[in-house]
């Protein structure tokens, strides 16, 4: 297939700067819903092979490739089948932990994590939470998820104030999801780990792929950029059958595909025009 054209002026003009300069770009992924099809099970969750097929040929193409995801770096590059993949990053736990050539750096968890740890499962038990609702720790991070649920909205909205209440209490802050509350530092995100990531190297087009409201700041970290005169291109990896759509993210995309699979098929597509 060919590459599909941007919606907007803005999204078309990052796409042609980014064939025009590809060893000077940056393409940034999100990984769950973006690289790896959401699934009940996050430990089941795999990046599609064509997406990794595709990184492998791109990769060595451009200047770089980053996934910036919540996950642990260590348990991205297992699960995505990245080690090996040249001229790649990850950006684990939005940016605290980075996975380079084979080398994992990763600072202590901060103290409010162990503590929301300890209370969490009282404050669930006090809340009501209800039946297939379960903890997902990430070290850095504590996500409590709710798709397992007879009503995973509703347990969503049950759960978000007593969840809010334990995170503020230690210093932490809540960030939703699809069925999913993650309480973790504040401060970081997604938009700050690319900014982080892109101050490193020259100034180049960039194309960032998202799904879920966590890759908002991702977004906006890009809409600063091409303000300041630098093009970017927004993907998002729109839902699939039996998923909600995240319509913020969609309406601020530049380009809209169809899951994990329009990713594969959108870098494949980018590594034959390179």
């Amino acid at each position: 297939m060919g590459i599909p054209e941007p919606s907007t002026p803005a999204g078309r003009a990052g796409l042609a700067a980014l064939l025009a300069e590809p060893r000077s770009a940056v393409v940034a992924l999100d990984f769950d819903g973006t690289l790896a099809p959401i699934v009940a099970d996050p430990d089941s969750a795999r990046a599609d092979p064509a997406a990794v097929a595709a990184l492998e040929a791109l990769a060595p193409l451009l200047g770089a490739v980053v996934v910036v995801t919540g996950r642990p770096a260590a348990v991205a590059v297992e699960y995505g089948g990245f080690a090996g993949l040249d001229r790649f990053t990850v950006l684990g736990q939005y940016g605290a932990e980075r996975w380079e050539g084979g080398v994992l750096t990763s600072p202590p968890p901060p103290a409010g994590v162990a503590a929301a740890r300890e209370q969490l499962p009282s404050v669930l038990a006090e809340s009501g939470a209800p039946e297939g609702t379960w903890t997902e720790d990430k070290g850095r991070a504590l996500a409590v998820h709710t798709r397992r649920t007879a009503d995973p909205q509703g347990a969503l909205e049950q759960l978000r104030a007593p969840l809010e209440q334990l995170a503020a209490a230690n210093g932490l802050m809540v960030e939703p999801g699809r069925y999913v509350l993650e309480l973790r530092p504040p401060g970081v995100d997604k938009g700050g780990a690319l900014t982080a990531f892109l101050a490193e190297r020259e100034p180049g087009p960039v194309l960032y792929a998202g799904d879920d409201l966590g890759d908002l700041p991702a977004y906006a970290a890009l809409e600063r950029r091409r303000a300041a005169g630098h093009p970017a291109l927004l993907v998002c990896s729109s839902a699939t059958t039996g998923e909600a759509q995240v319509t913020e993210l969609a309406d601020r995309a530049d380009l809209l595909v169809p899951g994990p699979a329009g990713v594969a098929e959108l870098l494949g597509a980018l590594a034959a025009r390179l």
